[in-house]
């Protein structure tokens, strides 16, 4: 789904939509996927899959073919973490937690939260696709997996793991 934003001056135009859900993440051959999840099995904290990449897609003959589009950090660390089996997804950002009632006098954190709750609020419209919508999707993709996702601030990596800080998603 792709839009394109009028403008005056087309050297400075782009074209804007909602990236597609990633499939697969071909740039993690066998070898790296190992030694992610031999850093992961010593109980190390693996920091990996920020934004950036390129788009491609598998022909019929399979080889990848770049294409034109975005590769959204989110989803992609949903689909790394859900292809290495890992426990946990942390999505770091540059609030607390997250929110309903965002910038608004209700405003109020969400702490640990099941799919079906977080899947409620979405469906209320509360939280936007440029913002925090594609850190919910993503959660939720990996907790309904049976996985645990935690949102937080960059600033709460060890509290957000202790599950004391952050928004934390879980299946149940």
């Amino acid at each position: 789904m792709t839009a394109s934003t009028p403008c005056s001056e087309p050297s400075r135009c782009r074209t804007t939509g909602m990236p597609p859900p990633p499939l697969h993440t071909t740039s993690t051959p066998a070898s790296r996927a190992l030694a992610i999840a031999d850093a992961l099995a010593a109980g190390v904290l693996v920091v990996c899959n920020g934004g950036g990449g390129i788009p491609v897609v598998r022909r019929r003959d399979g080889s990848l073919h770049g294409v034109e589009a975005v590769i959204d950090k989110d989803l992609a660390a949903a689909r790394l973490t859900l292809d290495l089996g890992a426990d946990v997804l942390l999505i770091l950002t540059d609030v607390a937690s997250v929110f309903v009632g965002y910038r608004t006098p209700e405003q109020r954190a969400l702490g640990h939260v099941t799919v079906a709750e977080m899947e409620g609020h979405q469906a209320a419209g509360e939280f936007k696709a440029g913002s925090m919508g594609p850190k919910v999707d993503a959660a939720l993709e990996v907790a309904r997996a049976g996985a645990t996702a935690v949102i937080a601030s960059l600033l709460d990596v060890a509290p957000a793991m202790r599950g004391t800080a952050g928004t934390t998603v879980t299946g149940a």
